[in-house]
């Protein structure tokens, strides 16, 4: 099998990477086991929160970044650099528009998401289903009614209510209970949000929920419940509002993540539909180079068949998607053996205070300026490395891991993409 660009790991990274190269007309095929981080997606894309000297928080990511620069020379930002950086921020907000996926954000300035647990995060894109504010103080409305389903352990709502309360915001609570709903409830395993959708995006139920919330809601502004509705369409929301004369918003719940398996199947349709071959469900196993190149590599379902590919992206992920794997005294690439940064020394791999930096988290593959992996210390001219698994950031403290995802995934796509064009 012969490919233009294998791409190694269906999560954001790679899913992104594969459409933008074959909305090029190349011919592409993404590798995947099937889950990603994705599936704890929380509706928000992070680009940059905090530097990585726990500063202040970043209002406005293009401006701070080349504090950034100076402060973390091996950042994948850093790589990227300054000028770039603002372009493929710009960029990344236009390829989520052009591919339907509807946000609201800039990089320009962070805005705020509200958490499961009524916290004020800052972000840079949130889906236009959730609830954000441009206010850290409170947000624009003064009067909301949180309804939540009887019985749904996933979402807390008087969490939220008593931050609201703080804030001088006047908070009713509903728990709303439907007997198209009592099937799934007898197994506590499964009333979860994804389970709870196949019911509430009904359009029976629909209209039961807009009479529910209408009456319920006279005396608030606006409506939250819990993001277990809009598996299937993105227009289920703003329907509902519409009928009910107010606006409806979302907030995220434990995993796994309704809006984040939706996110993920319509990144995965969206690239089928464009023309890429997605084989989930398998895994990489190895690679053959020749010089200083990756000429073919093997899968488990497909055994001795090799794919073949003038480049290839790895962006399998880190720990949780098993792209990095960590034992008793080193971290290591399993696929490929490539060039890993981390510690030799395990004690500093991580802070006993579970709220504090990890260094683990900064683990990744070496590459160069260009991403391109690290082999023995030297460039492997067409592999190259985006999302997760690269070195050099910190996504949890430094609130940057959607930026890095999306950023590198288009700056490797137009590297290959200037490769062949000069061919």
């Amino acid at each position: 099998m012969k490919f233009d660009t294998a791409i190694i790991g269906g999560g954001l990274s790679g899913l992104v990477a594969g459409i933008r190269l074959v909305r090029q007309n190349q011919k592409c095929v993404i590798i995947s086991s099937g889950q990603s981080a994705l599936h704890f997606f929380s509706g928000s894309f992070d680009l940059l929160n905090f530097l990585p000297d726990g500063s202040a928080a970043v209002k406005n990511p293009t401006k701070e970044i080349r504090n950034l620069i100076q402060q973390a020379p091996e950042h994948p930002y850093s790589k990227i650099g300054a000028e770039k950086f603002i372009d493929l921020a710009k960029k990344s907000e236009d390829f989520l528009t052009d591919i339907n996926i509807k946000f609201q954000g800039s990089a320009k300035i962070n805005h705020f998401r509200i958490t499961p647990l009524g916290f004020f995060k800052p972000t840079w894109l949130t889906l236009s289903d959730f609830v954000v504010s441009e206010n850290e103080n409170k947000p624009s409305w003064n009067s909301v009614s949180i309804f939540n389903i009887e019985g749904f352990l996933d979402f807390q709502p008087e969490f939220v209510a008593e931050s609201f309360n703080k804030m001088g915001i006047r908070t009713e609570i509903h728990d709303i209970n439907l007997p198209e709903l009592n099937r799934i409830r007898r197994n506590p395993s499964e009333f979860r949000s994804v389970n709870l959708t196949v019911v509430l995006d009904k359009p029976e139920i629909q209209n039961t929920l807009a009479q529910i919330f209408k009456e319920k809601s006279k005396n608030s502004e606006v409506i939250i419940f819990p993001a277990c509705l809009g598996f299937e369409s993105n227009e289920i929301l703003p329907k509902l509002s519409e009928k009910i004369g107010k606006p409806v918003y979302l907030l995220p719940t434990l995993p796994p993540s309704l809006v984040g398996i939706r996110t993920q199947k319509h990144l995965q349709d969206y690239f089928k539909k464009s023309g890429g071959e997605l084989m989930l469900g398998d895994n990489v196993m190895s690679g053959e180079f020749e010089d200083s190149r990756l000429t073919r590599i093997y899968t488990q379902n497909h055994g001795d068949i090799p794919i073949v590919a003038d480049n290839f992206i790895l962006a399998g992920g880190s720990f949780f998607s098993q792209g990095l794997i960590a034992d008793i005294d080193h971290v290591y690439e399993p696929i490929f053996n490539l060039d890993v940064e981390f510690s030799p020394e395990r004690e500093k791999w991580y802070n006993p205070n579970f709220f504090e930096t990890q260094n683990y988290q900064k683990f990744g593959v070496k590459t160069d300026g260009d991403f391109k992996a690290l082999k023995r210390n030297q460039p492997v001219e067409n592999l190259y490395v985006s999302g997760a698994i690269l070195s050099g950031f910190n996504p949890i403290k430094e609130g940057c891991g959607g930026g890095v995802s999306l950023l590198s995934a288009l700056s490797v796509s137009e590297k290959i993409l200037n490769i062949e064009e000069t061919k």
